[in-house]
């Protein structure tokens, strides 16, 4: 079902806030969508193969700790296959206020509360 007039500006407007207010949280999360990383792709099922060549093989001797060296060796290729394409080494802090955009936060309310707040106030204005 397509959004109304008033459900589309509103769900805009949410999202100018999202980019303005968490520019931080945007970067990591919508980064580079929509590019396949071609050499972790091929590289996953080439590894995903040899892991099935190893659990057959394991079941073929009839050792069973080689079939799951297999089975491991299958999923770590399916993982890096499907996985993300990019991976942070270093961890960034996210709590504590020494940050530049942590005195701009303070004394604000989550973001949602602040789209509730808005909405409330707009149905009160309606209603009148």
């Amino acid at each position: 079902m397509p959004l109304s007039e008033q459900e589309q500006r509103l769900l805009d407007e949410m999202e100018r806030s999202l980019y303005q207010n968490d520019a931080d949280f945007v970067a990591s999360v919508g980064g580079r969508r929509g590019r396949i990383n071609y050499t972790a792709l091929v590289s996953g099922v080439l590894v995903a193969v040899l892991g099935v060549a190893i659990l057959v093989a394991g079941v073929v001797l009839k050792q069973p700790i080689i079939g799951v060296g297999g089975f491991v060796v299958m999923f770590a290729g399916v993982l890096l296959a499907v996985g993300s394409p990019r991976r942070r080494l270093t961890a960034v802090p996210r709590s504590g206020g020494s940050g530049p955009g942590s005195a701009r936060r303070v004394g604000r309310g989550s973001f949602m509360d602040r789209m509730n707040s808005r909405w409330e106030r707009r149905q009160d204005g309606m209603g009148r």
